[in-house]
């Protein structure tokens, strides 16, 4: 039996592959969307019960829909999930669940992929599987006491799932200071801080902060620009701060570089003993299963705003992958637009399918 074809299979069944979906399905394209979930908008689903946006709804549409209610609230995980159950049912797009891919394999002037149950073929593909793929543990993880309670930020929840005791959060970014002021309602919380992130407020003269980043340009600075090259490896802290995090009871820590039994050692030498630990310390992208020349020697994506050098090859929805918001909700469409435009033209030119493209940036 030969293995069924489509245009272009889609891998990554989130804002990213929804976003492209809408073009592809306007383009009239044969294409299916591929998600390992067993429900849909599954990496939402996985975050804690309280998360919020940090942007307000006029930010978080995906192309052709709105995103519901007040355009100046700030939604919650559920009306997120909600949101985009809504934009693949609305827009009709062929999202397959439980389809989990184990290998992509460039072949015959076309693409292999592999699920656990069968094989498709493709003439072009997008990898839309997204930032949050791995967590990321450090090693001093495993040096603490059995009896202390870990877990990752991927798999906290809500508060009541933690034992009682000294809690400590490490990892100084939007989700590190999200969860130790959750945290510090009811319990004692230390967060470790390894590298400062700048702090930014929500709301500036009355007016959410992504209004001045959008009308000074800063959101569609490109990563290849002078400003988008200072940007990329600075990180934010929005809506949080060392200080408002003090202000709510929690202690500040640096870097927690050792442990030993229950005790935390940090980077200036102080010491703490805790009941539990959560490790907000981001995810590790895992390309493994790409058998494709799109990697340089660090195991990094080779591409130009996620078109890559092997022909009806994309990546989407990588942070930074263009400009600030390209790995954000209510921006990624830019990003879907232009990988749809090259789709159409790759496909309208097969002829031409062997002229590599032009890579000029790493992610």
């Amino acid at each position: 039996m030969n293995p069924e074809h489509h245009h272009v299979v889609v891998i990554g069944g989130g804002q990213a592959g929804l976003a492209i979906g809408y073009h592809l399905a306007r383009q009239g394209r044969a294409f299916t969307i591929l998600d390992a979930g067993a429900a849909p908008a599954a990496a939402w689903r996985s975050r804690w019960d309280s998360l919020r946006l940090f942007t307000p709804a006029r930010y978080d549409s995906l192309p052709g829909l709105a995103f519901p209610g007040d355009r100046d609230h700030y939604p919650n995980r559920d009306e997120v999930v909600s949101y985009l159950i809504d934009y693949a049912r609305h827009f009709a797009l062929p999202v397959e669940l439980d389809s989990r891919v184990t290998g992509l394999h460039a072949d015959d002037g076309g693409y292999r992929v592999e699920l656990v149950d069968r094989e498709l073929r493709a003439d072009q593909v997008v990898v839309a599987t997204g930032p949050f793929q791995v967590p990321r543990v450090p090693a001093v993880a495993q040096q603490l006491a059995d009896d202390v309670a870990q877990l990752h930020s991927a798999d906290y929840r809500r508060p009541g799932e933690l034992p009682a005791g000294r809690m400590l959060v490490v990892g100084g970014g939007n989700t590190g200071f999200q969860i130790a002021e959750e945290l510090a309602g009811a319990r004692e919380v230390h967060l470790a801080v390894g590298s400062r992130q700048t702090p930014l407020p929500q709301r500036v003269l009355g007016r959410d902060l992504f209004r001045f980043l959008e009308a000074t340009g800063l959101m569609n600075a490109t990563v290849t620009s002078r400003i988008g090259r200072r940007m990329k490896n600075r990180e934010t802290l929005i809506g949080s701060s060392p200080r408002a995090a003090r202000k709510a009871g929690i202690t500040i820590h640096a870097r927690a570089t050792h442990a030993a039994g229950s005790t935390v050692t940090f980077a200036d030498g102080a010491r703490l003993d805790v009941d539990a630990v959560i490790w907000a310390t981001g995810f590790e992208r895992d390309h493994s299963w790409i058998d494709a020349p799109v990697f340089d020697s660090d195991g990094s994506v080779m591409h130009e705003r996620g078109v890559t050098a092997s022909p009806g090859l994309y990546f989407l929805g990588m942070p930074w992958q263009h400009t600030r918001g390209s790995a954000l909700l209510g921006w990624i469409k830019d990003d879907a637009e232009h990988i749809a435009q090259r789709i159409s033209a790759v496909a309208q030119r097969p002829a031409e399918r062997g002229e590599p493209a032009t890579v000029a940036q790493r992610a």
